[in-house]
């Protein structure tokens, strides 16, 4: 389907504007807007919940991950990013992402389950280790600012 002129207009003002805060071609970014700290992973959901686990110390805990980005502390700076980074490599296991208690009540049998097991099986399902670990293997550009 071709494009009209003002989705084209409107396309080429978001790349001069924003798109170079939001994406890269060779690495993902951490953008700042604000006060608001932003992991731009573009890894999916699961991969996002399983990261936003992973290095708990540098994202933010009230967070709810999005396909995007993971959500990260006010008052990471570079080097806490780096450093969490790197451990988060060299461990040999990734956390399974926190699973809200509610969401154990939709498994099959839940009732006849251990609610500890009923959250580790929920918690299983919602991770993406591959996805995860490709997000953590990647490259990052830590930029300050942020456009709009």
């Amino acid at each position: 389907m071709p494009l009209t002129r003002r989705v084209e207009v409107r396309l080429a003002g978001w790349r001069e504007d924003e798109a170079r805060e939001l994406v890269h071609p060779t690495r993902s970014l951490v953008s700042r807007h604000g006060s608001d700290l932003r992991w731009w992973t573009w890894a999916g959901n699961r991969a996002n919940a399983t990261l936003s686990a992973t290095p708990p110390s540098v994202a933010d805990p009230v967070q709810r991950p999005t396909d995007c980005y993971v959500r990260l502390r006010e008052d990471l700076t570079p080097d806490m990013w780096r450093e969490s980074r790197e451990a988060a490599n060299g461990s040999p296991a990734l956390v399974l992402p926190d699973v809200d208690r509610r969401a154990v009540h939709g498994l099959p049998f839940s009732a006849a389950l251990p609610e500890r097991l009923a959250v580790a099986t929920a918690a299983a399902r919602l991770a993406d280790f591959e996805g995860a670990r490709a997000a953590l293997g990647e490259a990052v550009r830590f930029h300050h600012g942020f456009a709009t």
